[in-house]
């Protein structure tokens, strides 16, 4: 299989995307935890799996979290949860990456994991799978 851009699916990133299917609604596990269970790569290797995915949302990378607990990123842009203060007089504009974080928590928030007001998951226990 190639992705849009006609590069070929490699097979770590298969196997990325076969343990992401796994993962149920209302659960999240991180970059780490996935290259543990796949047992090859590092957590910079998934995100460049879940950044290139081209099954979204099929596959549902915007389950997967930094091992911080922080919402991590998404579409590409690593979170952030900042705005971009404009001169006096000009409207404030909201960072391109705190409009993909937003995006990933309010899909996760539909799914019934809560984040803390600063990016950090609120129930570890109960939200986290592995």
């Amino acid at each position: 299989y190639r992705t849009p851009s006609g590069k070929k699916v490699t097979s770590h990133q298969w196997a990325v995307y076969d343990y992401i299917l796994q993962i149920p609604e209302g659960k999240v596990t991180t970059y780490k935890q996935i290259c543990l269970a796949i047992g090859q790569g590092s957590p910079r290797t998934v995100g460049s799996a879940l950044r290139n995915n081209p099954f979204a949302p099929y596959v549902p990378c915007h389950r997967v979290i930094a091992s911080s607990l922080f919402i991590g990123g998404f579409f590409g842009e690593w979170g952030t949860i900042r705005r971009i203060n404009q001169p006096a007089g000009r409207p404030v504009v909201l960072d391109k990456s705190e409009f993909q974080c937003e995006r990933k928590l309010e899909l996760l928030r539909k799914e019934g994991v809560c984040f803390t007001s600063d990016g950090y998951l609120e129930d570890k226990l109960g939200s986290l799978w592995k």
